[in-house]
């Protein structure tokens, strides 16, 4: 049967996530029939002009929830779904959704905070105001398409003395956040290139590329990262990887980690290495470690980069600095594009780094945040017999998990008796069969105060140490 899906490619959902939507919808209300036979991933994906792994992913998000069956040989067949037992699931999932939001929590250890009460409001504010003083008309016009080039060059100087990355003010590209400096990147590789990512790895990464259509294959990763060899089976174009503090698990990559994935890269004429360096300016054991970027001679290393966490989310800027052969390819295909972060905010950041403002800080906060992460292992101590912990080093949360057999799931949930979020380990695998941390959680501790974490650590251990 010829299966025609409304594709909306300017919307935020990903493509897979549309097909997916839609044919389920179709399959509730009666309009596929149970048995009826549909399309092949090849032939749907030719039909709405999207990649084969697009509609891979939502025939196999299909097949995960049981709309639809595949029989070997046959093809995929729509399954008999009893509408009674749907509306109960459904009602059930609405008042689980209902209750978790209703459910207030004395503590929670969100690994994606920041310290915002340490924000420098007052150097902010003074460099904001000396920024549009005497009616200063240029911050208002258009300026350069990637980024004003003094913030270029003081990015660049601050990321060869702190991370040992080499490169030019030209192949600097600013822009407003990660994703769209992503979405900047597909356009200029091509969406036919397909991205190897860890596993587990940041999902809102793996949903970026998913968007565009690439083809995004999971891969597996051992002590030291992603692992090699399942890494050249993917036949993957492009890997995307964490070397310096992996997300969520961690993991710092060895030079000798790195040295293998850079060979990998240099025995293909078109692939590429995606280093997020998301958290580098946080450890707390040991030197910085330098980024891959600065081992690449032979120009395979994109590097990214952002002001996030170091400052605050709403900065909202990010930098890519591309391997010198990229440059004239981005001026082709993408230099038309405006920036999209405004002259006034990347002149105020400019004047930070460049005053000294932004090293003070970072400096500030690294010892803010080293009582926070040693007031955390301080408390989790008795939970030592019970508990291993992972990723203490570096970043801004660590992993915990069971060594007795209690689950994620009754982790989460005991945490949430007692008043405290604590956050699994699987929502961030993108192939949930390789997930064997099963009885992992993460805790983070940037937005908390010490009182709080103190207190968050007696809860957890009444809750996980109760019998």
């Amino acid at each position: 049967m010829e299966l025609m899906v409304p594709i909306d490619s300017q919307s935020d959902c990903p493509l897979y996530e549309q097909i997916y939507e839609y044919i389920k919808n179709d399959i509730r209300k009666g309009r596929l029939e149970a048995g009826s036979r549909l399309p092949s991933t090849r032939v749907l994906a030719q039909n709405l002009k999207v990649s084969r792994s697009t509609s891979q992913m939502a025939y196999d998000q299909l097949l995960s929830e049981g709309y639809i069956e595949a029989f070997p040989c046959r093809g995929y067949f729509v399954c008999k779904i009893d509408e009674l037992l749907e509306v109960k699931q459904k009602e059930t999932a609405v008042f689980a959704q209902k209750k978790e939001e209703e459910r207030s929590y004395q503590v929670d250890f969100s690994p994606r905070g920041i310290d915002l009460d340490s924000f420098p409001f007052n150097t902010w504010r003074k460099i904001s105001r000396n920024t549009l003083v005497d009616d200063n008309k240029e911050m208002f016009a258009a300026g350069d398409t990637q980024g004003e080039r003094a913030l270029r060059m003081a990015i660049g100087d601050y990321l060869h003395s702190a991370r040992g990355v080499n490169c030019s003010p030209e192949q600097i590209i600013i822009g407003a956040g990660n994703e769209y400096l992503l979405l900047l990147l597909s356009r200029l590789l091509g969406r036919e290139m397909s991205i190897a990512m860890e596993n587990p790895t940041y999902k809102q990464a793996y949903r970026v590329f998913c968007g565009q259509g690439h083809k995004v294959i999971p891969v597996k990763m051992d002590k030291y990262g992603m692992e090699l060899k399942r890494l050249e089976a993917s036949r993957a174009d492009i890997a995307y990887v964490m070397p310096s503090h992996q997300y969520p698990t961690g993991i710092v990559m060895p030079v000798a980690r790195r040295q293998e994935l850079l060979s990998w890269a240099y025995r293909g004429s078109r692939r590429y290495l995606i280093e997020d360096d998301y958290d580098s300016e946080f450890r707390y054991k040991g030197k910085p470690i330098p980024a891959l970027q600065g081992m690449d001679m032979g120009g395979r290393v994109i590097y990214m980069g952002t002001f996030s966490n170091s400052i605050a989310p709403a900065i909202r800027v990010g930098f890519m600095v591309l391997p010198e052969p990229l440059v004239s390819l981005y001026r082709e295909k993408a230099g038309f594009f405006s920036s999209t972060v405004s002259r006034i905010d990347q002149h105020i950041l400019y004047q930070f780094i460049t005053q000294g403002y932004y090293e003070r800080h970072l400096n500030r906060m690294r010892a803010i945040y080293k009582g926070k992460h040693d007031a955390l292992l301080s408390g989790l101590k008795e939970l030592e017999p019970f508990f291993s912990m992972g990723g203490e080093y570096a970043g801004l949360h660590v992993l915990l998990t069971h060594l007795k057999g209690m689950t994620e799931k009754q982790l989460v949930e005991k945490a949430a008796e007692a008043g405290v979020k604590v956050y699994g380990m699987s929502d961030y695998f993108i192939d949930t069969k390789e997930n064997k941390s099963s009885s992992t959680v993460l805790l983070g501790y940037a937005n908390l105060s010490e009182k709080d974490i103190d207190r968050g650590c007696r809860l957890l251990k009444k809750a996980w140490l109760q019998q």
